[in-house]
């Protein structure tokens, strides 16, 4: 309470102390909304409009437009049009319950022409000098009139309009009108832009942010950028002044605000003679010995002061930086001299309680902070530019910022071909420079996400021009995914190509890295989107989004589960699917850790997307918060400055062989590590130690690949099949990390028990012993029909199956209940882990759409949530007078390679030969039958079109 009350009366103070200079212009407005765009014909800024609004903010946010319906023109692409057909979902597409499952359903939405007018007083001490209005982000074009004078046109996504009114408004009453047109034909950046799109914030009309009026002196400062130069302890500071006629004194002075070291730089002063004067001038001022630099583990910053005088008359302004340099040396990024390997996430502007990214310093603050839990430093904004608070508090907190030109030039748009979007994103990145350009945090840049078009020439001229205009950041012409060309000119790529995992058809190991994919490049290469491994949606989320944007998608969601007898099963999904989720980016981060000269990473996301058909590819919900299935803890082990790292050629033993690994760390924090000791333990579920140790002691310099040593623990005193652990530890720090490996019998004794009948089908045989009241267990394998339209892999769905028209895979991991009997020397989770890749990887899946609401198989595959299939590949059931265990896991083939199959196989038949065996449902004869015989087919999409990724790349 005490900390808002002082924010309070720091404001109060600051619009005290500038009342003379600034008058805002937040409150009530007059609106109208243009939907026939006929207003500048009949001359509405000459006349009274018939609505009310406040500003700032957006007409969603102020219910003003329509709601959306089955007719909505959206601005983004769509590629899955099942759901205008599908007659499930017939209760989402009727009027006034209308919900869309590929993004967010917005309450209100409006595109095209607005009008908002107010009075404004100017005070008569502003006579005589320059005023000026500012209005912070206006989106998308912006057209001023005062007094019912046109003032003039603006169009940037990416910055603040300003307009200087002097020349209309004089002192006392005047009226300001604003024309607001957000139709995506003004900016021309892509339909699929995330400045744009329906996709993420949305297409707004309004006006977010600061509104104001205000004033400068004849003579001010126009621009000022500080080029820090740490090497030299100094800053070079260069400042556009206007309204100069004589000549002119500039005194510069800094002092360090958010160190604990306070730190005053003194004073330096210098007259520019008329002859002297230029267009930009500079001025080097010393920061002295003990200057402070900024990085992500001291983000010491600096307030200079620059006065500029001329005769009686004065302008002060105030600039924060960083004293730092963000440089390139072969394939590595280096901070202030220092190697930085990038482990960054995408921000792709979804913010659903208002629909556009927050304007407020402690908002960002927040997300960089959580970021920074999660062991990341760096984010890139994925076509699109942040606003101002963002910069600020990713300087506060120590984070290394890419911004993009507001354009995926794709699909509606294309680059280098002559059209509006070649001038206006060069236009647009200036602007982001000159208002952006002193915040130690915007340390790279790239033009956008993924063109097409004559591309890669224009992108070349892009770097080029901006590597001569300002080193104080590095540039890569776009970020591309793996099928777009290389960019020869970009200092650095963000690419893919360079990513994921090899599990479709290797099992799990931790040997391989990407060295073998990043010989032949010369720059530093960081991976684009890295991840995008899906999770069930998280239902309870539902109640969070009480702002502009509903989430109607989670809705239709849980109703497609519900149909289909899985009523309860969401938070199980969620969970499970979501411990397989990690997994998979635990093992895609250290694989990357691995790799030899990896200058960094972009996770495609940190947190959920909420577009492009509903991308739930975070380990935090689209709000930065947990979902419960692994904390900031947990995955700062595999994704931080400090990581151990394993390389073992498998996960899964007998006890005849010994458990190998060697240890390497990978290590990028604000110093080498002086002799450092490095440690093992592993241990059982319990906590039970079976071995430790030291693996070495030794420097570790800033890099990856530091080998220490390795670990060798001999398997044959397991008593039994069961998991372990092993944890590697940095002592006296908090880098740790670990791993489970799975150790089953060198043997496995089959018991001959002639009262379970094996066969892969049902045939008369398994008939006559189940209506004898027998037991048989059917091992179908790819003889089953009814769910051969499922691609199952190990790996969870990729983005989503919306988005990539139903390719594969199709499935989210599985569910089960680990303290079954069937489990009992079957060591398992609750989810999929390693030693299910062996059992689950392209595994065919069974369909049990038949068999009744209240039936679930014992090992149930997690469909893509757009369908919900009830499938599986284990169940068990009273048929007829006998009892059924069906699986269409391959338990039999190469039992001496395949020792997990062979361990679930003994499992299963040991608890059937016991007197547990008692399933608890019925299914019938015929409905087993079916699974051999019925075909539900793949499902309909009704549509042609595809996603860029899968579209041949025009050169």
């Amino acid at each position: 309470m005490r900390k808002h009350i002082f924010v309070f009366y720091l404001l109060l103070i600051t619009q005290l102390l500038h009342a003379q200079n600034v008058i805002d212009l937040a409150g009530e407005w007059s609106f109208q909304i243009d939907k026939e765009n006929k207003g500048i014909d009949e001359k509405w800024y000459a006349r009274p409009l018939n609505d009310k609004i406040n500003l700032p903010g957006s007409m969603p946010e102020k219910l003003k437009g329509e709601r959306p319906s089955l007719q909505t023109q959206w601005t983004g692409s769509l590629y899955d049009s099942s759901f205008y057909y599908n007659p499930e979902l017939e209760m989402f597409r009727r009027t006034g319950n209308v919900k869309f499952p590929f993004f967010l359903t917005p309450e209100r939405r409006y595109v095209g022409a607005a009008w908002y007018k107010r009075e404004i007083h100017i005070p008569s001490s502003w006579k005589g000098k320059r005023v000026m209005l500012f209005l912070e982000r206006p989106h998308i074009e912006t057209t001023v009139w005062i007094n019912n004078q046109r003032i003039g046109s603006q169009n940037s996504l990416s910055t603040p309009h300003e307009y200087d009114i002097t020349a209309a408004v004089r002192p006392g009453t005047s009226t300001l009108t604003l024309r607001i047109d957000n139709h995506d034909s003004c900016a021309k950046v892509g339909q699929n832009s995330h400045s744009i799109t329906d996709h993420t914030q949305g297409n707004w009309n309004g006006v977010v942010g600061r509104m104001y009026l205000y004033v400068l002196p004849e003579i001010s400062f126009k621009d000022i950028q500080v080029f820090p130069e740490p090497d030299k302890q100094q800053a070079r500071v260069r400042m556009v002044i206007q309204g100069h006629k004589h000549p002119v004194k500039l005194s510069l002075k800094a002092e360090s605000f958010n160190s604990d070291i306070p730190h005053h730089v003194p004073e330096i002063t210098q007259t520019f003679s008329k002859n002297d004067l230029k267009d930009t001038l500079e001025m080097v001022l010393p920061m002295g010995k003990d200057v402070q630099l900024w990085d992500e583990f001291h983000p010491t910053l600096y307030k200079l002061t620059a006065t500029l005088t001329q005769a009686n008359q004065s302008d002060t302004r105030e600039v924060e930086f960083g004293m730092r340099t963000f440089t390139i040396q072969g394939r590595w990024f280096y901070v202030n001299g220092r190697k930085t390997m990038l482990r960054g996430t995408v921000e792709n502007c979804d913010f659903p309680l208002t629909g556009y990214p927050p304007m407020d310093v402690e908002s960002w603050e927040r997300v960089f902070r959580i970021c920074r839990k999660y062991g990341l430093n760096h984010m890139r904004f994925h076509s699109y530019c942040p606003p101002e608070a963002a910069f600020k508090a990713a300087d506060r907190v120590g984070f290394y910022l890419q911004p993009e030109g507001p354009s995926w030039p794709n699909h509606d748009v294309r680059l280098g071909q002559g059209q509006y979007i070649d001038q206006y994103l060069l236009e647009e990145t200036i602007r982001m420079t000159q208002r952006y350009g002193n915040y130690a945090s915007f340390c790279m840049l790239a033009c956008g996400n993924e063109p097409s078009g004559n591309w890669v020439p224009w992108v070349s001229r892009f770097v080029d021009y901006w590597k001569a205009k300002d080193s104080r950041r590095v540039y890569t012409g776009a970020s591309v995914g793996g099928g777009w060309a290389w960019q020869p000119k970009s200092q650095y790529h963000v690419k893919a190509g360079v990513r994921g995992l090899n599990w479709k058809s290797k099992r799990p190991e931790t040997m391989t890295d990407f060295r073998e994919y990043l010989d032949t490049v010369k720059q530093p290469f960081v991976s684009h989107e890295t991840g995008q491994w899906c999770v069930f949606p998280n239902f309870n989320e539902i109640k969070k989004y009480t702002g502009v944007n509903k989430a109607g998608n989670f809705e239709i969601f849980q109703h497609l589960l519900h149909t289909h007898g899985m009523e309860g099963k969401g938070q199980d999904f969620m969970m499970a699917s979501g411990k397989l989720q990690a997994l998979c980016y635990k093992h895609e981060i250290e694989r990357t850790l691995r790799t030899p000269d990896y200058a960094g990473f972009q996770l495609l996301a940190l947190n959920d997307y909420s577009g492009q058909g509903t991308a739930l590819v975070g380990i935090l919900d689209v709000f930065f918060e947990e979902k419960g299935y692994i904390s900031a803890e947990e995955w700062r082990r595999f994704c931080a400055p400090t990581v151990p790292l394993l390389r073992t050629e498998k996960f899964v033993y007998t006890t005849n062989e010994t458990f190998h690994a060697n240890i390497e760390i990978a290590h990028f924090g604000a110093e080498p590590l002086q002799a450092a000791k490095v440690s093992y333990r592993i241990t059982d579920a319990y906590g039970k130690v079976y071995s430790h140790g030291v693996i070495g002691q030794t420097d570790i310099p800033i890099g990856n690949l530091n080998h220490i040593g390795q670990v060798d623990f001999p398997l044959k005193d397991i008593p039994s099949a069961m998991k372990l652990n092993i944890e590697v530890q940095v002592e006296g720090t908090d880098a740790v990390n670990d791993w489970d490996f799975w150790v089953y019998p060198e043997s496995v004794d089959f018991a001959s028990d002639e009262t379970i009948y094996q066969t892969d089908t049902l045939d008369n045989k398994a008939r006559e012993i189940l209506e004898k009241g027998g037991k048989v267990l059917i091992k179908a394998g790819k003889k089953v029909t009814y769910g051969k339209e499922v691609v199952q892999y190990f790996t969870p769905v990729f983005w989503n199956t919306s988005w990539f028209k139903m390719r594969p895979p199709h499935t989210t991991g599985i569910l089960l209940n680990p303290h079954h009997p069937l489990f009992r020397k079957f060591p398992t989770e609750y989810h999929s882990n390693l030693q299910w890749w062996e059992l689950l990887n392209r595994a065919p899946v069974m369909q049990f759409s038949d068999f009744g609401k209240d039936f679930q198989p014992l090992i149930q595959s997690i469909d893509t949530w757009f369908i919900s299939r009830k499938i599986g590949v284990l169940f068990e059931a009273n048929v007829l007078n006998g009892k059924l265990i069906m699986t269409t896991l391959d338990l039999d083939s190469a039992p001496e390679k395949r020792i997990v199959a062979r361990q679930l196989k003994k499992s299963i038949l040991d608890y059937m030969n016991s007197d547990n065996f008692h399933p608890e449902q019925r299914v019938e004869i015929q409905q087993v039958q079916e699974l051999f015989t019925k075909v539900a087919g793949s499902p309909m999409l009704y549509t042609k079109d595809s996603p860029d990724e899968l579209k041949p790349k025009i050169k």
